[in-house]
C-alpha cells in the first residue's frame, strides 16, 4: 500500500508534463498534422490515464490519507520550495515540447525515461519535488519540531498550503515520514 502512495504521488510530479504533452497532441489532431491512429490513440488513452492517476493520488495522500495525525509545535521553518520547483518544472517543458509521439521510437524513449526518473526519485525519496503540489499552493518546508507532550526535537519536510507561520499555533500533520508530510490542520494555541 506505501509503495502504490508513493508512485502515485511519484506520478502526479509530472502533471504539468502530461498537460503539457495532452495539449500539444489535441492540437495537432485538431490542425490535421496528426490522425487517430492506434499510437495516437494509446497516446492519448496513456495520458489520460496518467493524469487522472494523478490526481487520485494527490487526493489519496492529502485528503484520504488514513495516517494518524500527531499535533506538533513547529519551533523553526525554512521554505524551499525555490530550490527544486524551477529546476525540475524546466525539466518537463523542456521534455515535452520537442517531443513527437506520433513516432514509436520516441514514444517508447519517453515512456523509459519516465521510468528511469520514477527509480531514481522513488530511491532517493524525492516526493517533495512536485511541481504540481507547488501550482495548486502548497510550499515545501524543511521544519524542527517537537510532537505535543514530548521534548524530543525532530526534522522534517512538509508540505502546506499557504504559509506556515509559527508563534502561537500548533499544527496537526501526518508525518508519513521524514521525506515529506503534509499538515493536516492548524489550530492557534490558547
Amino acid at each position: 500500500m506505501k509503495f502504490l502512495k508513493n508512485l502515485t504521488l511519484y506520478i502526479s510530479a509530472f502533471m504539468p508534463m502530461y498537460f503539457l504533452v495532452l495539449l500539444k497532441l489535441v492540437v495537432e489532431l485538431i490542425n490535421a498534422n496528426l490522425t487517430f491512429n492506434v499510437l495516437n490513440s494509446i497516446n492519448l488513452a496513456t495520458l489520460l490515464l496518467l493524469s487522472i492517476a494523478s490526481i487520485w493520488g494527490l487526493l489519496w495522500n492529502i485528503k484520504f490519507n488514513n495516517d494518524t495525525s500527531k499535533e506538533v509545535q513547529i519551533l523553526s521553518q525554512h521554505n524551499i520550495t525555490d530550490r527544486h520547483f524551477l529546476g525540475y518544472f524546466s525539466l518537463f517543458v523542456l521534455f515535452a515540447i520537442p517531443l513527437d509521439l506520433s513516432y514509436v521510437s520516441v514514444f517508447c524513449v519517453y515512456i523509459t525515461t519516465i521510468i528511469f526518473i520514477g527509480i531514481v526519485y522513488m530511491h532517493n525519496s524525492l516526493y517533495y519535488i512536485n511541481p504540481f503540489l507547488n501550482i495548486l499552493g502548497y510550499s515545501f518546508y524543511d521544519i524542527e519540531y517537537k510532537e505535543i507532550g514530548s521534548d524530543k526535537i525532530c526534522t522534517a519536510k512538509i508540505f502546506y498550503k499557504g504559509k506556515l507561520e509559527i508563534e502561537n499555533k500548533t499544527y496537526f500533520v501526518k508525518l508519513k515520514n521524514e521525506h515529506f508530510s503534509f499538515v493536516d490542520e492548524t489550530k492557534n494555541k490558547k
